[in-house]
């Protein structure tokens, strides 16, 4: 039985995943990680203005990426746009818990891998290999309540509204909601069909 160790490629009709090349990776990875929006709707400690890159921003950049295949517990994939051969993002399941056959899924697209469907199939396709291929029974993720564009795309590849965490960010002046949605094997097969 695969499991987080073994480094698939997986592909779809727009996307293709596959395991962290960093020579050529980097390059993009710095910019989605530098990008306002991806910023925003990722980090837990959001401000205004993002922090100027500086030489320790990216040497942790460099050591984190270039151990992400070695990683047993966790199974990272850049998302390459097909139709330009590009990565445009990165795609992750984490938080694995064996015992109980259950993951985490993060996804984040810079700027060139937006409004286009490749978010929803690249979140399809991994969550697919999660729950038929690696057996698990459950994949969540969660999505602040100000990014409706996430949440619609997660909806889409077939996750299910599991609860709202009131008031766990604050952003600026507001507080905001963190969404917490999951897919379950049971249910899979009917939502794929």
């Amino acid at each position: 039985m695969p499991t987080f160790s073994d480094k698939p490629t997986l592909l779809g009709t727009k996307t293709l995943l596959r395991p962290v090349r960093p020579e050529q990776d980097l390059p993009m990875l710095r910019v989605m990680l530098d990008d306002p929006d991806v910023l925003r709707y990722t980090s837990d400690s959001w401000t205004p203005e993002p922090p100027e890159w500086t030489e320790e921003m990216e040497q942790r950049l460099v050591d984190w990426y270039t151990t992400r295949n070695d990683q047993p517990d966790r199974l990272d994939l850049i998302v390459v746009d097909r139709a330009t051969d590009r990565g445009v993002g990165e795609i992750v399941l984490n938080e694995w818990s064996e015992p109980n056959r259950s993951c985490n899924l993060r996804i984040a697209l810079g700027p060139d891998g937006r409004d286009r469907g490749l978010g929803t199939e690249a979140v399809r396709l991994l969550t697919d290999h999660a729950l038929r291929t690696l057996g698990l029974n459950r994949v969540s993720l969660s999505v602040y309540a100000f990014n409706p564009r996430a949440r619609r795309a997660y909806e889409k590849a077939g996750f299910k509204l599991e609860g709202i965490r009131r008031q766990v960010l604050r952003h600026g002046d507001r507080w905001i909601d963190d969404i917490d949605m999951a897919a379950l094997a049971e249910h899979w097969n009917q939502h794929e069909a």
